[in-house]
């Protein structure tokens, strides 16, 4: 057993799986501390190294691609202190992770893991039910379907239309990114009927816009996770998505396209004629939807 015990939390290795558990003290990120304990297989595992700086020293594990909704769904982009594959380490501890790294790279070279992409997901993400509380409302999930309520605070569009509730089977893809304070973020369920809509977040029934702490709305990445580990892989989508870059609109137009958005235009119609939209928030939302024409 290879173990390493920090503030930042403990990495334990048996020979086939890393323990990654966080540490408890208020340094460490909300988001690791709510994500919780996980279980590395060494299959999931590409390479790990220990990067040694002035003051503390990085002990990192790279995983294969495609073996982590939790990196699928967030796309690199959660913040550093948030990475639950990345653990501080004081200096006079340096010499144990770099005997944790080297245990573990010499226990891929032995098993012979390959460092090519992966074709299922080798960690299972956050279990479920998963709810989080964001700026934009509370989004739920229970492994079959997303809920969400919004706030008090939301676009007018988005309350007149009530909870939106989105069956798994009809995701398509969930785009994250996260609110860094400076700039807002978003949670966004791509479905077969919106994958050609262009709303800002803030008016798109179909996603969170994320604009207040950012250390709570870094939680929405729970549930982003939580979908994607039910989504099809990556690479049974074709070339060039495996890490989740390729656009949504590179997607094929359903047969019934037309039909989906004159129904949202019928849709904004009324809640404009009912008063719930001004004019300019009509015309907004209204020209949005012709773009996906």
């Amino acid at each position: 057993m290879a173990e390493i015990i920090q503030r930042d939390g403990t990495w334990a290795f048996d020979g086939t799986t890393v323990r990654i558990t966080p540490g408890l003290h208020r340094s460490v990120p909300l988001f690791r501390q709510t994500y919780g304990e996980v279980a590395v297989p060494l299959e999931a595992i590409a390479g790990v190294v220990y990067e040694p700086e002035r003051k503390r020293g990085r002990l990192r594990v790279r995983l294969r691609e495609g073996a982590d909704p939790l990196l699928q769904a967030t796309g690199g982009r959660l913040p550093d202190p948030a990475d639950p594959y990345r653990l501080l380490v004081d200096l006079d501890r340096s010499g144990v992770a770099e005997y944790v790294a080297e245990e573990i790279r010499r226990a891929l070279l032995l098993e012979q893991i390959p460092k090519e992409p992966t074709k299922a997901y080798l960690l299972p993400g956050p279990p479920v039910p998963v709810s989080v509380r964001s700026s934009d409302g509370t989004v739920s999930f229970d492994g079959t379907q997303v809920r969400i309520d919004w706030a008090d605070t939301s676009d007018r569009v988005k309350r007149a239309t009530g909870p939106r509730i989105i069956a798994v089977g009809d995701v398509v893809q969930v785009e994250w990114l996260p609110n860094s304070g400076y700039e807002d973020g978003f949670l966004r369920f791509v479905t077969r009927e919106t994958v050609f809509s262009k709303l800002p977040p803030e008016k798109d029934p179909y996603a969170l816009d994320l604009w207040g702490s950012a250390r709570r709305d870094l939680l929405t990445a729970l549930v982003a996770t939580a979908v994607t580990a039910r989504l099809p892989h990556p690479s049974t989508r074709g070339g060039g998505e495996l890490a989740g870059r390729r656009p949504a609109a590179a997607v094929s137009p359903p047969a019934d396209h037309h039909d989906v958005l004159l129904r949202r235009l019928r849709e904004l119609g009324e809640l404009h004629r009912e008063g719930v939209l001004t004019d300019e928030e009509f015309a907004m939302t209204k020209a949005a939807v012709l773009r996906g024409f």
